[in-house]
């Protein structure tokens, strides 16, 4: 799945565990009718793909959507999501793709 929108916060990189597994958190403000801020999970080795963007640059964001079932001591049970990224790119790039896509359709009509 991907996600486009702003960049309003990327986070330090934490470590849990004995494992060293580490999450860096990055919020996206989504552009449509109505925003959504979106926060992400970068996680372990994907954590540094964060390092080359800023606060307010445009970017798609590729991330899986993760959830799991936890037991409390009580019995009862919960659960969780987590929205997981893997691949980030600035918007830029992306666009400059999409206009040259049109340029090659606008190429093929007949007039």
């Amino acid at each position: 799945m991907e996600i486009t929108g702003t960049i309003k916060q990327i986070g330090e990189i934490k470590t849990f565990g004995e494992k060293n597994f580490e999450v860096r958190k990055l919020l996206l403000e989504t552009k449509e009718k109505y925003p959504q801020k979106i926060e992400l999970d970068f996680q372990t080795k994907n954590c540094h793909l964060l390092d080359d963007y800023n606060i307010n640059d445009e970017v798609r964001v590729a991330f899986n959507l993760r959830g799991r079932e936890w037991k409390s001591p009580q019995g009862e049970t919960k659960y969780f999501n987590t929205i997981v990224g893997w691949k980030i790119n600035h918007n830029e790039e992306l666009t400059l793709q999409d206009q040259n896509i049109d340029r090659d359709v606008d190429n093929d009509l007949p007039f």
